[in-house]
């Protein structure tokens, strides 16, 4: 008799097969996908036009470009207001667009999970497809 705080061994063995079907296909891409996760980068504009950021694939500050009518205005509390949501536009752009090349390998509730630094979340949908909840 098999407790019910415990996965079945059937539904064990078939996340175990899912497991490396996925490996199979992370190694089979996964090459590809990473050059391709690892090139993303995304540029943003603020709202007013004077400020272009662009970011790497995990939101770090590649390019920094300020138009000079910037000066014309020397608010730089407001400047610095619009460098960090600029900013922080492209990053979360950039996180998107590496979560939309690594989705076809790795569920994005679980990437997602990962890149939030999110353990708990992450081993509750490890948890839960053990299980066969999905």
């Amino acid at each position: 008799m098999e407790s019910l705080d415990q996965p079945d061994s059937a539904a064990m063995r078939a996340y175990a097969d899912e497991l490396r079907d996925m490996f199979r296909q992370i190694q089979d891409a996964g090459m590809e996908l990473h050059a391709q996760a690892r090139g993303v980068q995304v540029t943003e504009k603020s709202r007013d036009g004077l400020v272009s950021v662009t970011v790497g694939p995990r939101g770090e500050l590649v390019r920094l470009d300020l138009d000079p009518r910037i000066y014309r205005r020397p608010e730089a509390r407001q400047l610095a207001d619009t460098i960090v949501e600029t900013a922080q536009r492209a990053a979360a752009g950039a996180r998107e667009r590496v979560t939309e090349i690594l989705e076809p390998v790795i569920p994005r509730a679980e990437l997602e999970a990962h890149l939030d630094g999110d353990v708990e979340t992450a081993l509750a949908h490890l948890a839960e497809r053990m299980e066969g909840e999905r």
